[in-house]
């Protein structure tokens, strides 16, 4: 067990109220992550615990009150502050890019990756004309590919922006949809419009639509076309067939950047079929011009239990195996 004391500047009440947040909820938030004790009086902090869980409790708070300066601090932020610090800070100074962060500039702000895998996800998008982003929900697989199809239109890399993904129920049989095409694509697209909406907001997102600067389609419609000047997002790719992906791999064309995300331990295909996502994994590992990203649990950034629940599924499934 080792003590480090901390002094916060400035010495701002305001900021400090933000910072601990109320009845010192924000503080506690951080005890329980980190298994450490943190007392203060003023700006003057006293963390204890093991030596890593000290030095990772103290690159956050100084990490979350430089933050105050321009915003009010959440159970959220904090959380996601959390998982960087947790990151073993020798593994960070060694597989961390030395070129600076990627920022992506959208409606909702400025999106970053949040720690090494998400930012090297976002360096090998914007470096690589394929891209495989493998690995758990809530790892911000296909947020950040839309982030970067936003900024690429934007930038005039491309002149749109195509979103797919395969038509295949979770695990249970929703019968007969009615309305028309899209109507009945839409529910299997839904993640995709929310991170679009998230960004761009609904009435602009509605309108790249209808004049197709936007295109939402199910991997079916893709045999036969030919895709240039595009950003195109295969989402759930775990639930393609080899036939499939590699059908969809075939259709990049000049000019455009393809990303492939899926999370593997979620494969909702008759027990007969092989994944598509896992057969190409395989098939391309050693193909140049091919990037890969393997996400982990480490990398989950939506509530904290998500991250629990990954890691305990992955223990299992180990066990399992043995």
């Amino acid at each position: 067990m080792i003590t480090n004391d901390l002094t916060l500047l400035p010495n701002d009440s305001q900021r400090l109220a933000n910072f601990c947040g109320q009845l010192d909820t924000h503080l506690r938030q951080i005890e329980r992550r980190l298994q450490v004790d943190i007392a203060n009086r003023g700006n003057l902090f006293k963390i204890t615990g093991q030596e890593a869980s000290v030095n990772a409790a103290s690159a956050v708070l100084n990490t979350l009150f430089a933050n105050t300066e321009k915003e009010q601090l959440t159970a959220e932020l904090i959380h996601l502050a959390m998982q960087e610090a947790s990151i073993d800070l020798s593994i960070m100074a060694t597989e961390l890019a030395p070129e600076p962060t990627l920022s992506i500039k959208t409606k909702c702000g400025m999106i970053k990756g949040r720690g090494i895998n998400q930012q090297q996800y976002l360096s090998k998008i914007v470096s690589h004309d394929i891209n495989f982003g493998v690995g758990p929900a809530g790892t911000g697989k296909t947020f950040l590919a839309v982030a970067c199809a936003i900024d690429a239109l934007q930038n005039e890399k491309v002149r749109k922006i195509i979103l797919v993904r395969p038509a295949v129920e979770a695990g249970e049989k929703l019968g007969f949809l009615p309305g028309d095409m899209a109507q009945k694509v839409d529910p299997y697209l839904r993640p995709l419009y929310d991170a679009l909406y998230d960004m761009l907001g609904n009435e602009r997102v509605e309108k790249m639509i209808e004049r197709g600067i936007i295109e939402v389609a199910p991997l079916a419609f893709m045999r036969g076309r030919t895709l240039n000047d595009a950003f195109i997002i295969l989402d759930e790719a775990q639930n393609t067939t080899v036939e499939q992906i590699k059908m969809f791999l075939t259709r990049v064309g000049f000019g455009s950047i393809a990303v492939v995300t899926g999370d593997l331990t979620q494969v909702d295909l008759p027990s007969e079929k092989t994944s598509g996502l896992r057969h190409a994994l395989e098939v391309l590992k050693d193909i140049n011009g091919i990037s890969f990203t393997f996400f982990t649990a480490r990398d989950v950034v939506r509530h904290p239990l998500v991250q629990r629940i990954v890691t305990a599924y992955e223990h299992y499934e180990q066990q399992l195996k043995k």
